[in-house]
């Protein structure tokens, strides 16, 4: 497999070259594998295992705001973010006749300003795969089943046997395996976090609300516009981004926590018909057509509050270790700054588990924070609960673009939403042979296979 021409095959340690350290990701979404494309520019081998049988490209728009933009640039993929962009021009309130009642800005909708942009998700995780797929070993159809920690040995002369303990990982499919590391970027019911730290309960803390997205047909025409229809207590949404031959929709709604297996979708589908049902507009048709999609979304808003997201040499990563609900519209852009700020922390560390994941937690705590709380005001305003609220929001939106002061209302809308995505100062992780390595090649060690499935 093809090195990069620029730190592949080194990583220093404490002065002395070795061989590159092993790490296993679990997730490959958005977050594992900004971070398996951060840690190889670092000389780390890298493989990323992910339980669905393919590369899942299914999923919402996402925004990519603050600090998440400068990550992006950093990657070198700023180019191809404006590419994919979801080009979206308006959003606009309907009632229930589907009268707008009133129309914005997208970006007022989104709080976006400045270089912020937004793609779908399965566009980022198509560009994050392919930018990737040829220096990391992919995994698809399997699934970590037990971690423990494990002494590494090594044979005479290969200077990996340094007394440091490794993880030896048990697999649905797979052989078992040994690595350095282990990442648990495997989203909000992730494996890797009951296993390392135990059942989701005791990290998980619900907004209140649910929500579900999915594509659906163009029945309305929309092109790059979106339309949300409030209720009491549920907001829906339909729009059509650039390039994209169908529609997407979306549903929330207020609920106490339900009862359901997370990877039950026909009872979610059931969950979701039922508190929907009667209402108006575009709700019939959306239901009608959540059976016949493939790519299905429900769970709730909910978080994840942990107190440490690491454990000897298992270390969690985005929604796994800090999930904000898509309330916050932040989890993309939390994924991306986390594995940039995780990869540079392991490597300005000399790949110390102990050393780096306490200034990757130092460094993140501040900015997971403030968008949690963001999350939890959105959650609520999302989906209000009374018709007089929601009337005062429409009269207040249907204003807006007749005030001569409505440049000042919008900046003021999108404040709180880049006050929460720019809540990190991003450090400069220099390329480990900046440091003053002695580089030298990395120790063999037998062929590495690139992206496979294992059969069935």
């Amino acid at each position: 497999m093809p090195a990069s021409s620029d730190t592949a095959a080194q990583l220093r340690t404490s002065g002395t070259a070795r061989a590159r350290r092993t790490v296993l990701i679990s997730g490959a979404g958005v977050a594992g594998p900004a971070l398996a494309h951060w840690l190889h520019r670092y000389g780390f081998t890298v493989t990323v295992v992910e339980r669905a049988p393919q590369l899942r490209a299914g999923g919402y728009k996402v925004d990519i705001r603050g600090a998440a933009i400068d990550v992006v640039e950093r990657m070198g993929l700023l180019e191809d973010i404006r590419r994919l962009s979801t080009d979206m021009r308006t959003g606009a309130y309907v009632d229930g006749d589907g009268k707008r009642i009133a129309t914005l800005p997208a970006e007022i909708f989104g709080g976006r300003t400045g270089r912020d942009d937004e793609v779908m998700r399965g566009d980022l995780a198509r560009l994050l795969y392919a930018r990737t797929r040829s220096d990391v070993e992919y995994v698809f159809g399997d699934s970590i089943t037990s971690m423990t920690s494990t002494p590494i040995t090594a044979p005479a002369g290969d200077d990996r046997g340094d007394g440091t303990s490794g993880v030896e990982v048990a697999f649905e499919r797979g052989a078992p395996r040994r690595f350095d590391l282990v990442v648990g970027a495997d989203g909000l019911h992730s494996t890797v976090r009951r296993l390392a730290f135990g059942p989701e309960e005791r990290y998980l803390r619900h907004l209140g609300a649910y929500i579900s997205a999915f594509s659906v047909p163009n029945a309305l025409g929309l092109d790059r516009e979106e339309l949300y229809h409030a209720l009491p207590g549920k907001l829906t949404c339909v729009y059509r981004s650039a390039g994209d031959p169908t529609a997407k929709g979306m549903l929330a709604f207020r609920s106490p926590r339900l009862a359901y297996d997370h990877r039950d979708t026909g009872h979610q589908r059931a969950l979701l018909k039922r508190a929907f049902a009667g209402d108006g507009w575009q709700i019939p048709r959306l239901l009608e057509a959540a059976p016949e999609v493939d790519d299905f979304y429900f769970d709730g808003m909910q978080l994840i509050e942990m107190d440490h997201w690491s454990r000897g040499r298992v270390v969690l990563l985005g929604d796994a270790a800090h999930c904000a609900s898509p309330a916050s519209g932040q989890g993309t852009g939390m994924a991306l700054v986390g594995a940039y700020v995780l990869a540079g922390e392991l490597a300005a560390a000399d790949g110390d588990p102990t050393a780096a994941f306490a200034r990757y937690e130092a460094e993140m705590r501040g900015y997971v924070a403030a968008n949690h709380a963001l999350a939890e005001k959105f959650a609520r305003e999302m989906t209000v609960t009374s018709r007089w609220q929601i009337r005062l929001r429409m009269l207040m939106l249907r204003m807006l673009p007749y005030m001569p002061w409505k440049d000042a209302v919008a900046k003021k809308i999108a404040e709180e939403v880049q006050r929460a995505a720019q809540a990190i100062t991003l450090k400069d992780y220099p390329a480990p042979a900046a440091h003053g390595a002695t580089a030298r090649p990395a120790a063999a060690s037998g062929p590495r296979p690139g992206p496979r499935a294992y059969a069935a």
